[in-house]
């Protein structure tokens, strides 16, 4: 494959990846139009799916139309396969046929059952995780031979969209966090401020009080408060009306 081509390659994946990011919303609908669009984009390729190390343990976050969820789910169980080793060594996994594969005995019987001959994983360099793989899997022996260039190509701009989706979610949980944080504030000073207006006590005597309750009752302390607001909004109602 010429140079030529390559930059061609890159070029094509950049441009549907940078699509994909442009529609997607959130990190599932990425991942799934990530894995559909590696299938469309690599020669040979059938099914493709991403491989993420979460909580300690693999799993598959997204699989194209079509994947046999046992593909994945085979190699985590036996922790042997091309994704794994893909995903926990960072070094590419080809196999050109498994008819002929030694390397994964338990997980080659199972994927030439569905009928897969050939396998390449990519390891993806995902910022925050321990380890995680692009996996794309042919029908014919030697199939994916011809799109090694466009499957490095994609698995490359994959891994910026990934990591960039990332970002953005963990933007979006730092966002709500804060928010929930002003929330419980508010509604603690609420409470506390009742409580100094009811037992004619300070800031501090009334949050003690708070606290104390809190755990007696064995409940948040937002939640107890949350609860006295309410109380005291509904009392306040009912003399209103």
């Amino acid at each position: 494959m010429t140079s030529r081509t390559r930059d061609t390659d890159t070029d094509r994946a950049t441009a549907t990846l940078d699509h994909a990011m442009a529609r997607s919303q959130g990190l599932d609908t990425l991942l799934r139009d990530l894995t559909d669009r590696a299938v469309v984009q690599v020669p040979g390729a059938v099914a493709c799916s991403v491989t993420v190390r979460r909580a300690d343990r693999l799993m598959t976050l997204a699989g194209s139309t079509g994947l046999p969820s046992g593909l994945d789910l085979r190699q985590y169980e036996n922790g042997s396969g091309p994704c794994v080793d893909a995903a926990e060594s960072g070094d590419a996994q080809y196999c050109a046929d498994l008819a002929e594969e030694t390397r994964w005995p338990a997980y080659t019987e199972y994927a030439l059952a569905t009928g897969v001959r050939c396998v390449l994983a990519l390891p993806l360099p995902i910022e925050g995780e321990t380890g995680a793989a692009l996996n794309l899997y042919g029908l014919v022996p030697g199939s994916l031979v011809q799109g090694l260039d466009a499957a490095r190509a994609f698995a490359e701009r994959a891994a910026d969209a990934v990591n960039e989706a990332l970002r953005i979610e963990r933007r979006q949980a730092s966002a709500a966090d804060v928010r929930t944080a002003l929330l419980s504030r508010s509604v603690i000073d609420q409470a506390v401020g009742m409580l100094m207006a009811r037992e004619r006590i300070d800031a501090h005597r009334a949050l003690e009080r708070l606290r104390r309750a809190s755990q007696d009752r064995n409940v948040k302390l937002r939640d107890l408060c949350a609860q006295v607001v309410a109380r005291a909004s509904g009392g306040a109602s009912h003399r209103g009306q």
